[in-house]
């Protein structure tokens, strides 16, 4: 299996709360580092255009990864679920759609099931959409592209009415 977003696999990985990714710009390809926590919403060093934050949690991190300015989809997944396979490039493109309203929080249930245990999880892929830590709306199973982002858009905007 690949890795997710060019990061090496959660199982393999212990990430710090000050580890950051390296993304490119889809506005002007500058590489630019995003942290997994921070105040603001990550933004281009370059031509200020908003970036995508998608990070990798762990039960040591969680908690401070979700909190954001932005509204926060949680993907519990595992690398043998077929479904969570499925969704997950579905996840990382609205994550990237959204890029400076919502932040992309992946969650291998395997090497963190205390954070499945906190929300109560069931089955996996699991998405949770969270404000301020604390959960929103939830949704259980596979879906396709198009109702993910109903599901999400829909929550954006009842925030902004």
């Amino acid at each position: 299996m690949g890795t997710l977003w060019g990061m090496q696999p959660a199982s393999k990985v212990s990430a710090p709360m000050n580890d950051s990714s390296v993304v490119s710009c889809a506005e002007c390809s500058k590489r630019n580092r995003v942290p997994a926590v921070t105040t603001g919403t990550p933004r281009c060093a370059a031509c200020h255009a908003a970036l995508p934050w998608m990070v990798e949690a762990t039960s040591d991190d969680f908690a401070a990864i979700v909190q954001s300015p932005v509204l926060v989809l949680v993907d519990l997944w595992a690398p043998w679920c077929g479904p969570c396979r499925t969704i997950g490039p579905l996840v990382e493109q609205a994550g990237k759609d959204l890029a400076g309203r919502l932040k992309v929080v992946k969650v291998n249930v395997d090497v963190a099931p205390e954070i499945s245990q906190q929300f109560g999880v069931q089955g996996i892929p699991t998405l949770l959409l969270l404000r301020g830590g604390r959960e929103v709306s939830r949704q259980v199973g596979a879906l396709p592209g198009h109702a993910l982002r109903a599901w999400i858009d829909g929550e954006l905007a009842r925030k902004s009415s």
